[in-house]
């Protein structure tokens, strides 16, 4: 879907010709040069982690705006438009004021080398700064030590989901490189909320926040949760909350819903209810995690027999949840249809799935030049001991699934946030501008 803003975005991609390069020198100058806007935002919750980031904010900010609070939100990537990643005090970002926000923040920077994510952050600090609101729910886009959105050195919270194996080329290639990375939003007397850790995980985190003065709540010590169909129970500060499910499929949501929670508890100067929460929670939406597809040209493809799914998750602690909640539901055949960036593990997302699958199908992502081809998969498939096949695209996935299978029967789409995007964007879907 294009917009007005497309010939900006497309200049501030060619700003800096390496992709990533974590620095916060970069932000730094730039912010400086537009009036530092990160130092005259309302209450800051910094989030980090692998999965389950946005999950959390979604969440948060579902039950925030309901007890009539505004939020501002912050997140990435994108899902259709670019829009997507600032929201002004509820709302998406209109083209006017976001190509504004560009043009000016392009002009400060004066062709310097800059990342697009860094001068994107920047955007939406400017944006924050200069619209009121209540609260910023800012997500981090990579790792935290050196993510642009740790410009932001004072906050009312931070928070930690879930962390597991991912951008190993960039965070290092151990669980506990990576938690360190993440751990770089800890900030001096500032409470952080952190998700159960596998052990590595854990003690490198507490190990930071003893270094920098953190106080950390931490699931399964400060709250638990217990989940049935009906009701999600926190207990949390000595007491029991008993609350709805979060809208979003699959158990893991369970576990963020508690993240959220936690966090929402510890905001001081903030109360929002049971009730507000219980409602935010309820209509809550977080487009392309375990997302149904109901209707669109892709839908089509398939007959009524056949319940299609969406999932951006990529890595294997992703494939990990999405396994959890197959092997919850009513056991019915898995097609999945599969694509990927060339920098994620094909075979380790595979692995956990393995036992799900019926058919697979193999998928390039479409105008992204780092997709691995249909072909490439295919082969990480085999490597994996699993048969695949190789389709030119989600269309024809989704047409041979509806010619040669046999219903019911679930067929899902995975692989990739921008794949996910995409699928998305041909069924007439438009990201996250359904939650509004």
């Amino acid at each position: 879907m294009e917009n007005s803003n497309d010939p900006v975005l497309e200049r501030l991609t060619q700003l800096h010709l390496k992709l990533i390069d974590l620095t916060l020198d970069r932000v730094q100058r730039l912010l400086g040069k537009l009036g530092a806007p990160h130092k005259s935002l309302p209450p800051v919750v910094h989030v980090a982690g692998t999965n389950g980031k946005g999950s959390v904010i979604a969440m948060m900010r579902a039950a925030l705006e309901a007890a009539d609070y505004t939020v501002h939100v912050h997140t990435s990537p994108h899902l259709v438009r670019f829009n997507e990643r600032i929201r002004l005090a509820g709302q998406l970002i209109d083209d006017k004021a976001l190509m504004t926000l560009l043009e000016e923040c392009e002009y400060e920077n004066d062709g310097d080398p800059i990342t697009f994510f860094e001068i994107t952050t920047c955007a939406a600090l400017l944006a924050f700064s200069r619209t009121p609101a209540d609260i910023v729910l800012l997500e981090t886009g990579l790792g935290g030590r050196l993510d642009a959105t740790n410009a932001i050195r004072e906050a009312a919270l931070t928070v930690i989901t879930s962390i597991s194996l991912d951008h190993q080329q960039y965070l290092g290639d151990t669980l506990a490189a990576i938690a360190t990375e993440k751990a770089g939003i800890l900030k001096p007397g500032v409470t952080c909320v952190m998700a159960e850790q596998p052990l590595e995980v854990h003690d490198v985190i507490m190990d930071v926040a003893a270094e920098v003065g953190a106080p950390m709540v931490i699931e399964n010590v400060d709250w638990t949760i217990r989940r049935s169909l009906e009701e999600l129970i926190v207990n949390s500060v000595g007491e029991m909350r008993h609350l709805v499910p979060p809208s979003l499929d699959g158990p893991h949501q369970f576990h963020n819903a508690g993240v959220a929670v936690a966090a929402l508890e510890r905001l001081k100067g903030f109360t929002v209810s049971d009730e507000a929460i219980i409602e935010g929670f309820a209509k809550v939406e977080w487009p392309a995690r375990l997302q149904r597809i109901r209707r669109g040209r892709l839908r089509a493809k398939l007959g009524h027999e056949f319940a299609l799914w969406l999932d951006g998750g990529h890595n294997a602690a992703a494939a990990e949840s999405i396994a959890f909640w197959l092997s919850e539901r009513d056991p019915m055949p898995l097609h999945l249809v599969l694509g990927m960036i060339n920098t994620k593990g094909p075979g380790k997302f595979l692995e956990p799935l393995k036992d799900h699958i019926d058919s697979l199908y193999m998928v390039p992502i479409p105008g992204e030049a780092a997709s691995w081809t249909a072909d490439e998969l295919v082969a990480h498939a085999q490597a994996v001991g699993l048969d695949a096949t190789s389709s030119a695209d989600v269309a024809g996935a989704l047409a041979a699934i509806g010619q040669t299978e046999i219903g019911p029967a679930r067929v899902l789409i995975a692989g990739s946030l921008y794949l996910a995007g995409k699928v998305l964007a041909e069924s007439g879907l438009g990201g996250v501008e359904s939650t509004q």
